[in-house]
């Protein structure tokens, strides 16, 4: 585990005590050998110890000795919170669940389809269910420069019709290679002129892999 993964977990296990101490102090449940971790977050900023004053209030509180007594620091809440949100990185394959599928993308391909997530409050046509959750936390490979996301057959028809927006605004070259990739394209509806999903037949989405 990285420093950066322990730092975390330390947060993340001092953050769950929190919301189960009765006072604003974590005093109770922490090994000491977690204590002495917890303990050098203190240089970063990310907790603060009770000193003698507060520690003699908790006792006086808790009405039995506190020696020992940690909290996170608003900067150790915000470290924790960005964590979490922040899209990790891996070079393994995130594992599709039934009726999904891996669909990887490339950064130019992502950029658009986080455009369309964020503005979907302002589109006629939206995401499907779920897509917001899988781009916010889909992994990066850095060996093969692609995010990965398990999409449900859904998800895979709204990400092209993200890139079917992109493609009419402001490059063809995302949706192509998705089309290609994926087999799935929007196209007007020969009867209507609407904008429609189109299968394309079983492709791989190592096809065209740059």
């Amino acid at each position: 585990m990285r420093h950066s993964e322990k730092r975390i977990a330390l947060l993340d296990m001092l953050w769950e005590r929190e919301q189960v101490a009765r006072e604003a102090w974590v005093v109770d449940g922490v090994p000491v050998q977690d204590q002495r971790r917890v303990e050098a977050l203190v240089s970063e900023g990310l907790v603060e110890l009770a000193d003698r004053e507060m520690r003699a209030e908790l006792s006086a509180r808790l009405s039995r000795p506190v020696r020992w007594a940690a909290r996170l620091t608003s900067s150790g809440r915000d470290v924790r919170t960005y964590a979490h949100a922040r899209p990790p990185q891996t070079f393994g394959e995130p594992e599709p669940g039934p009726g999904e599928q891996l669909v990887e993308l490339r950064p130019a391909q992502m950029d658009a389809v986080r455009v369309f997530v964020r503005l979907a409050r302002d589109l006629a046509t939206g995401p499907a269910e779920g897509l917001a959750e899988r781009v916010r936390t889909a992994p990066f490979s850095r060996t093969d420069n692609r995010w990965r996301l398990c999409l449900t057959e859904e998800q895979t028809t709204s990400v092209a019709y993200a890139l079917y927006l992109h493609r009419l605004s402001n490059s063809e070259a995302e949706a192509n290679c998705f089309a290609r990739d994926y087999g799935v394209v929007y196209r007007p509806s020969p009867t209507t002129g609407t904008p429609v999903p189109v299968t394309l037949g079983q492709c791989t989405s190592s096809v065209g892999r740059g």
